[in-house]
């Protein structure tokens, strides 16, 4: 028997529960009830061949504690005018939470939506559209509010987050809450009190005006004839003074294995630079590096040319190095295994770059591909950088 039992009914409103759409209708100007539940009830002829189930299943309908049963006359050919159900109701919101167990839930969700209301009320859009994720932050409600009540009073303040002095709020707490953090005080805080130029979590700190620890740039010179701090030394600045370097090289190499970044060769008028993954924004501050020739050496895989697209993004004028499909046959040996490829788009690639990347990304040489720049042999590079113009 296929029809509407207490398990169905009770399964609709668990979808909208998890959905949020229950603890919404709280907030929202959508009233959710009265709501009428779908219903697969007995066809005409299962109610002439079956009618005493027919019977004891509207018995139970009937009985079910919290839900409304709207009942319709039929009259059918064999058995005369009979009542049926027609449409099963849950009238009210208190009727829900008691069907799904979730009385305590509710009282949470009102305790927090009063609070809101009284403390911070554009905050209430945030309750309508993440309900279930408010209950899992109820224990820290009060303190994010806190958070954002002060922000509010105090627009981009300048300090480090250890300097804010809160009630129960310490750096690991705001540092732990940054993402949600973020959508409440984009709700609140002004247009100017907010640098829409930098997002996510990294850019927790710069968008809401606090200082933040600066990215250091770790590079080498590579030319034993320009005296920066000794021949080939590894120096690490913070992207400010980088940014006012300025050396006197015409070619700069990013590359992101450390060895490599370490052991790379001497080459007149140039510079290496370890990359160290996804990231850019800060090396971009350095506007003399448009100047230069510049050259990307990564991992032979999906994400390495991604990384590439990225960079491409800041610096469009940046070549691969050591990124081509013959570089990677030659090496078949030494290939890995990438666990998670990335499938989208790469626009900024080359028509060379993106061919190699399609055939990574669709596995024609196999399952997930990828040659890590560190397996590629040092003559290799040594070849390419001497195939490379002369330095000015």
């Amino acid at each position: 028997m296929s029809w509407s039992g207490s398990r169905e009914l009770r399964a609709q409103l668990q979808r909208l529960w998890e959905r949020g759409r229950i603890l919404a209708s709280l907030v929202d100007d959508q009233p959710l009830f009265p709501l009428k539940l779908s219903l697969k009830g007995p066809s005409s002829a299962e109610l002439a061949e079956r009618f005493e189930a027919v019977r004891d299943w509207i018995a139970r309908l009937r009985a079910l504690p919290h839900y409304r049963v709207e009942m319709r006359e039929v009259n059918h050919r064999v058995l005369g005018r009979n009542q049926v159900p027609a449409a099963v109701w849950v009238d009210s919101l208190a009727e829900a939470v008691a069907i799904l167990g979730k009385s305590r839930e509710l009282r949470r969700f009102e305790t927090l939506l009063s609070l809101t209301r009284q403390r911070q009320p554009a905050l209430t859009a945030w309750l309508a559209r993440r309900p279930l994720q408010a209950l899992e932050l109820a224990d820290d409600w009060q303190r994010l509010l806190t958070v954002v009540d002060w922000l509010r009073d105090h627009p981009r303040p300048g300090v480090y987050l250890r300097q804010v002095d809160l009630p129960g709020v310490h750096t690991k707490f705001l540092e732990a809450h940054r993402a949600v953090l973020a959508e409440l005080l984009d709700l609140v805080l002004p247009e100017r009190a907010v640098d829409p130029t930098a997002s996510g979590v990294t850019g927790f700190a710069r968008r809401y005006g606090f200082l933040d620890r600066p990215v250091r740039i770790r590079f080498r010179v590579l030319d034993p004839a320009i005296a920066l701090l000794g021949n080939g030394a590894d120096i690490s600045l913070d992207a400010v003074n980088f940014a006012r370097l300025a050396p006197p090289v015409s070619r700069v190499f990013i590359t992101e294995n450390e060895v490599n970044f370490l052991a790379f060769p001497a080459q007149p008028g140039s510079l290496a630079i370890f990359g160290a993954g996804y990231g850019f924004e800060e090396l971009a501050r350095a506007a003399w590096l448009r100047d230069r020739e510049l050259h990307y050496w990564g991992d032979i895989d999906t994400h390495g040319f991604a990384i590439l697209d990225q960079l491409r993004g800041f610096f469009p004028a940046v070549a691969s190095l050591l990124m081509d499909r013959q570089t990677l046959l030659d090496h078949r040996g030494l290939w890995s295994h990438e666990a998670r490829p990335q499938r989208r788009a790469l626009t900024r690639l080359d028509g060379v770059e993106a061919a190699l990347y399609q055939t990574l990304r669709d596995d024609e040489l196999g399952h997930g591909v990828r040659l890590e720049q560190e397996r590629i042999g040092f003559k290799r590079l040594e070849a390419a950088l001497a195939s490379l113009p002369p330095a000015w």
